[in-house]
């Protein structure tokens, strides 16, 4: 048997073919004991690469030996679409989804292939280009939660309410990397059985993890010599890993000198977690036909830039600045926390997107024309967060989509259209406002709240409203971080029980309290 060049394998010993069949024979008399037990339903993970497709099919082959009347129990297969999935692997799913339906009907499968997506409000475009989240990072991975978590989580629970239960199937192995090896041995305290844990995260579920400790060329073997019993191709997802493989290559894997196609990985294009999207670099260095991909890698290398402090706002999405140390090459320094992306640049990768996805439609193979990189529904909820929210009543959204696209944006939401403040009146507020930025963004959003406000009948908390303006918007920005730092060093002298210091800050010259006072709806109606 062949061994892959993978690290944390090598504590695990090589079965043979021979072997491999005698597992195969146990796992599946192993499954149909499960599925048989009890009442209890299914949901199998399944993503479409090598692992998910091995699980789903050592649970189909098992099931599919059964009596049919035994075959009471539903199998949920969940894929979740993150929406921004490679378009390759997005349109392999998706067809794998689609006949396995049809194959599940004809051979009276109890199989219910699921597509999930992420709540519009929760898309990755909605929170990047509408609400201005920097591209995700380590310290700030706010991609994760929204876009894989809650969807099959929401799914998962909806199962456990009408069901009272529920298993979930997972694809999930040891030697997939050290840490996925390490995270799987801490949860062995929730052990009920051989490859079967309670979900600590999920009351009333259980993990199932039949292949848990299969090492990579085990599942590849599998895969090419159990034929797939809903009718894809094993050969053709083999062939995708080993597009997505930097040299072109999944040899014959016989020591561990030798590097295995299995270490490919698929995921987000936008993805800026990992250096490089190494699958997509690599799909298009060996495939011309793939070349049509190289706009989306342009993006996704854009965004992912160590320091992007110039192309986001100096305060906090609400409005606050927040000082923090910042350790730049030995040297300490106390700087604002930069907040969401400015307008400037949520309008730029708006642009970007929209180019990418025209330039795709038009170069890409005829079954990916139709791609779509950014959803009417996308388009939607980032148009109403920039009007409704951030009070940016240019809108400016419409304006772009018809330069890059050359259609008319259709706006699916009722009423979208209407409003009493558009780009004439952010033209005339420019030219008032004469380049001072934060002027500008203040009269916007006394009057976009003045708006927001006006139909109703009772216009309880219109000053509250106004005075949020007046607090996150009146100072200058040099003016606002400077007042920043006074309420630090204040703070740290008064936990410091430093008296001279506070009597310093407060009635020396950092602060003239009748000049330096923050600018209200109270002292800008009631000037003296």
């Amino acid at each position: 048997m062949t061994i892959a060049n993978q690290p944390n394998q090598k504590n695990q010993p090589a079965r043979n073919v021979t072997e491999l069949v005698e597992e195969i024979e146990l796992l599946t008399a192993e499954i149909q004991e499960l599925y048989c037990s009890d009442a209890i339903p299914w949901c199998v993970g399944y993503s479409g690469g090598k692992d998910s497709t091995a699980t789903l099919q050592l649970v189909w082959n098992a099931i599919a030996s059964l009596p049919i009347e035994k075959r009471t129990k539903t199998i949920h297969v969940i894929t979740n679409d993150t929406l921004v999935e490679n378009p390759i692997v997005s349109g392999w799913v998706r067809s794998s989804l689609e006949q396995m339906k049809v194959t599940a009907k004809e051979q009276e499968m109890p199989i219910e292939p699921h597509l999930l997506h992420p709540v519009v409000k929760d898309t990755f475009w909605v929170n990047l280009i509408g609400k201005g989240y920097p591209a995700p990072r380590n310290r700030f991975r706010w991609c994760t939660e929204r876009l894989k978590i809650q969807p099959a989580d929401s799914f998962i629970r909806a199962v456990i309410r009408s069901s009272g239960e529920v298993i979930l199937v997972l694809g999930t192995r040891k030697a997939e990397s050290a840490k996925r090896a390490a995270n799987m041995a801490r949860h062995r305290e929730w052990r009920v059985r051989d490859r079967i844990n309670t979900n600590p995260n999920r009351p009333n579920s259980l993990i199932y993890l039949p292949i848990e400790d299969w090492r990579t060329d085990e599942v590849w073997l599998y895969l090419m010599q159990w034929r797939n019993p809903w009718g894809y191709s094993n050969k053709d997802l083999f062939t995708m890993y080993r597009g997505a493989t930097a040299d072109n290559e999944c040899p014959l894997v016989v020591d561990t000198s030798t590097p295995s196609c299995g270490d490919s990985r698929f995921g987000c294009w936008v993805c800026t977690m990992v250096s490089k999207d190494k699958s997509m670099e690599a799909m298009i260095q060996n495939d011309e036909e793939k070349e049509w991909m190289q706009p989306l890698l342009d993006i996704r290398n854009d965004l992912d830039v160590q320091d992007d402090r110039d192309k986001r706002d100096f305060r906090r999405i609400w409005g606050e600045v927040q000082l923090f140390e910042r350790n730049h090459h030995g040297e300490l320094s106390v700087e604002p926390i930069p907040g969401p992306y400015t307008k400037y640049w949520r309008e730029h990768w708006l642009r970007r997107v929209l180019e990418a996805q025209t330039q795709v439609r038009r170069t890409a193979p005829e079954n990916m024309r139709e791609i779509t990189l950014i959803t009417n529904e996308e388009l939607s909820e980032i148009r109403r967060i920039w009007l409704e929210e951030k009070h940016e009543f240019d809108d400016s959204l419409p304006r772009i989509y018809e330069e890059v696209t050359g259609e008319s944006f259709i706006d699916i939401r009722p009423g979208a259209d209407y409003s009493l403040l558009g780009s004439d009146e952010w033209n005339v507020l420019e030219e008032i406002c004469d380049g001072d930025a934060m002027h500008l963004e203040l009269m916007a959003k006394l009057l976009d709240t003045e708006r927001q406000f006006r139909k109703m009948a009772r216009r309880v908390g219109i000053y509250d409203a106004l005075e949020k303006c007046f607090k996150s918007s009146s100072r200058s920005q040099d003016e606002a971080i400077k007042n920043a730092h006074f309420k630090r060093d204040l703070k740290d002298a008064v936990g410091k029980g430093d008296v001279d210091k506070v009597k310093q800050l407060t009635l020396g010259d950092a602060v003239d309290v009748e000049n330096d006072k923050p600018m209200s709806w109270g002292n800008f109606k009631f000037k003296k």
